[in-house]
């Protein structure tokens, strides 16, 4: 692994740049592909707070295989609702909220339920409309707008957190909510939709699978040469230490990446 051209003193765009170099080559480029349809993007999004992605997606599947469409969803009788996205965390608050989603979406698409009219909006406009909405924050809108309008905005959870606070160029004082601003200042504008689409998705893979909020594993870790954490715990990175970083995420020994 070369040595990065950043130190532990630079500054912190100068970290967040090296970060996103570095993780880039490491884990590969992305194409900003949609992983989903866009109303998917949403619901699914509003039905993961604090809970696994098997449990969301079981939650979803049942949802639609119960009410059979987006009409059907908003009329189903709340308790009913609720039993069936019975695997999320909070049942009983996600259901009324999807259907006040749902009926706001309705009202503005006309019943069609069809988010598009998204990818045309400003994007503050359009982080207005869907942060209006109960149980959407910034996240849940920057995941839509990224992902699948290429609105040039960041989602910010807690791995992307945890990264930046470590590797220090987000402060240790700052919220997961307030770091959407701070880091999109920092990145804006010399990353468009698609760097900001790799940055999260590479920072949010490094925080699943190297920067553990217990234990990191450090010596696997490429950016251990400008490192704040890494710094305060084993010092600055030595040559060898350096040289002896794997250079790319190996899926065949360490498993393949999620979504």
């Amino acid at each position: 692994m070369p040595v990065p051209a950043v130190s532990y003193a630079a500054s912190p765009a100068e970290k967040a740049f090296a970060d996103h170099e570095i993780l880039d080559r490491f884990y590969g480029h992305l194409p900003p592909v949609a992983r989903r349809t866009p109303m998917r993007e949403l619901i699914s999004t509003v039905l993961s707070h604090r809970t696994t992605h098997a449990d969301e997606e079981l939650a979803y599947d049942r949802m639609l295989e119960a009410f059979g469409d987006w009409p059907g969803v908003l009329g189903a009788p709340v308790d009913d609702l609720i039993y069936a996205i019975r695997t999320t965390r909070w049942p009983a608050t996600q259901a009324p909220r999807i259907q006040e989603i749902l009926r706001r979406v309705r009202a503005e698409t006309n019943g069609s339920f069809d988010l598009d009219f998204l990818a045309s909006w400003p994007t503050e406009r359009a982080m207005t409309w869907l942060t209006d909405m109960p149980g959407i924050g910034l996240k849940t809108a920057s995941l839509l707008l990224l992902f699948s309008y290429h609105h040039p905005v960041l989602p910010v959870d807690a791995h992307v957190h945890r990264v930046a606070q470590r590797v220090g160029f987000l402060g240790p004082k700052v919220s997961v909510e307030k770091a959407h601003a701070v880091l999109l200042a920092l990145l804006r504008p010399p990353l468009d939709a698609e760097g900001l689409f790799n940055f999260h998705k590479h920072n949010y893979w490094h925080g699943q699978q190297i920067c553990f909020f217990l234990h990191p594993n450090c010596p696997r870790c490429p950016l251990k040469g400008f490192c704040q954490y890494y710094q305060e715990h084993f010092g600055e990175a030595t040559p060898e230490a350096l040289a002896a970083t794997p250079a790319a995420w190996d899926a065949a020994a360490w498993g393949k990446l999620p979504h």
